[in-house]
């Protein structure tokens, strides 16, 4: 005997089931950008802000290692234009103290910190630049106005 109540019980479960399906798929759809894409694209951008700023800071410690006393002298050099696909800004900051100077690179609301090892004592560094572009770094020994 055919029961017709047994094509409306298959609908039903069948419905049911790719109900709970389609939340899941929607649940694990949100959480992927998160958890897959998000994350590592952060993770990416700090450590590569930390390298620009160890090259920035190893540049500004070689042109004031060759200063002449009398004199300047300027250099060029070039860092990556993006990051991740996202622009972001190098500054030279001070501290409370002169041997607290160091490079903020920072966007995208992260920031990687490097100190200015090796003349932040003696000399005071300022500036900001930005990935687009040639960079400079200047020293005159009368300063800059």
């Amino acid at each position: 005997m055919n029961d017709k109540e047994d094509g409306v019980t298959t609908l039903i479960e069948y419905v049911i089931v790719s109900g709970i399906l389609l939340f899941l798929f929607v649940v694990v759809l949100l959480l992927v950008n998160t958890y897959l894409m998000q994350g590592p694209a952060e993770t990416l951008q700090y450590n590569s802000f930390t390298d620009i700023g160890n090259g920035v800071s190893t540049r500004i410690v070689d042109v004031y290692s060759i200063a002449p006393p009398i004199g300047n002298i300027t250099t060029k050099f070039d860092i990556p234009n993006d990051v991740a696909g996202q622009n972001y800004f190098v500054e030279i900051y001070s501290g409370e103290t002169a041997a607290d100077q160091g490079v903020m690179v920072y966007g995208n609301g992260i920031a990687s910190n490097i100190s200015i090892a090796g003349i932040s004592a003696t000399r005071n560094v300022t500036g900001n630049t930005t990935g687009s572009g040639m960079n400079r770094i200047s020293y005159d020994s009368g300063g800059f106005d």
